[in-house]
């Protein structure tokens, strides 16, 4: 019990501590308000928990408003909210030039708010002995354009490894993670093998790896976190020793090249014309750090939260 009222009292005091630096932007944080209405939010698979997490507690606060969080990855999210379907996109990546001008010509106009860092995780089966470090230049090896019907067995990215099939589990072309993931470790963004396992559901590729011992993917850090149980996560070495993701790393910035910011875009017009949208965005930034934490990523801090709302108002 003390556990739980320890975590209860360090949400409330972290809350108070972005509800005053909200404050000393200019900004006025709403109270609970008795309006109704929904908020439609899709996108990023990474994101998700950290939308999922936020809208159970803005509805428990707010019980006549009502928020859908969807998946359909960063592109995919992207898509939607420039056709005018969402009010909220989730992103594991920053939008793309192409996808800015679409919501132009749309008539969308929004605001990018940055609301956490992520430790992209690599992981590998519980009973993998062998690849628990790994350097950027094999996972390059292993995932390039040129390793397709080429690199199928972990003995060939080192010799040292077994001669064992490679399984390879990751997300698809319309996911952020996997722009940002290619991008860092191939050299291009979209530069991939097409010969893996892919979905946007990131609970597939856990169920993946976690079923065969010769498999290998990445996703978001918190998918590890809430299976960490059932997998393991590869330590990086990209030059100055071996580094496991984690807060702490993210923080320090010795997990790279692998740690990110995650974004939400949001409609300025859904911002300003429906309250339930307002409120929502308002209770992310000044009330979700806690919560960001909680599920396994890395927050702001309260003053850059607080200039990051003062955006939008």
């Amino acid at each position: 019990m003390a556990n739980v009222q320890k975590s209860k009292f360090n949400r409330v005091t972290q809350a108070g501590a972005l509800a005053l630096a909200a404050a000393s932007v200019g900004i006025v944080v709403p109270a609970v308000r008795s309006q109704s209405g929904l908020v439609q939010i899709d996108g990023s698979s990474t994101v998700f928990p950290i939308a999922e997490a936020v809208a159970e507690e803005f509805q428990a606060a707010n019980p006549g408003m009502r928020v859908t969080v969807g998946v359909s990855g960063s592109g995919g999210g992207f898509k939607k909210f420039c056709r005018g379907e969402t009010d909220i996109s989730n992103a594991s990546r920053p939008i793309k030039e192409s996808e800015i001008e679409t919501c132009k010509a749309a008539g969308i106009e929004f605001v990018e708010l940055e609301v956490a860092y992520d430790a992209l995780t690599v992981v590998i089966n519980p009973n993998n002995s062998w690849a628990e470090t790994m350097t950027t230049d094999d996972l390059k090896k292993i995932w390039e354009p040129d390793a397709q019907g080429t690199i199928d067995n972990w003995s060939q990215v080192r010799s040292s490894w077994p001669d064992a099939p490679l399984t390879l589990f990751g997300p698809g072309a319309d996911s952020g993670t996997f722009d940002y993931f290619t991008d860092v470790i191939v050299g291009e963004e979209g530069a991939s093998r097409g010969d893996y396992t892919a979905s946007e559901d990131d609970n597939v590729l856990v169920l993946g790896v976690e079923g065969d011992r010769n498999a290998l993917g990445y996703f978001g850090y918190a998918y590890y976190v809430e299976n960490q149980g059932r997998l393991k996560a590869v330590k990086i070495d990209s030059g100055n020793g071996p580094v496991s993701p984690s807060a702490a790393t993210v923080e320090n910035g010795t997990y790279t090249p692998l740690s990110r910011p995650l974004f939400v875009y949001v409609r300025t017009d859904a911002y300003a014309e429906k309250p339930q949208v307002q409120a929502y965005v308002d209770y992310l930034m000044t009330e979700g750090s806690p919560l960001v934490s909680e599920v396994g990523y890395v927050p702001l801090s309260p003053s850059q939260y607080a200039q990051q709302l003062a955006q939008l108002q």
